[in-house]
């Protein structure tokens, strides 16, 4: 490496580090919605408002294309 590899790998370790940390970071936060999901699940609380594919007497989307 041209005697470069004194800065070359520490800095893939650090990218290394940093890398297991977000992914660490994200699967904590994905267990904690998950877990907290689940308990307003068992809680009986649903949704505030239906979901918008879902919601009685909605308003047919404009797709764009010119009606025959």
């Amino acid at each position: 490496m041209g005697g470069y590899s004194a800065f070359v790998w520490p800095a893939y370790g650090v990218v290394a580090l940093v890398m297991v940390g977000f992914w660490l970071a994200a699967w904590r936060d994905l267990r904690r919605h998950r877990d907290e999901l689940a308990a307003l699940e068992a809680a009986g609380l649903g949704r505030r408002r239906p979901a918008p594919d879902t919601a009685p007497n909605s308003a047919p989307r404009n797709t764009g294309e010119a009606r025959p």
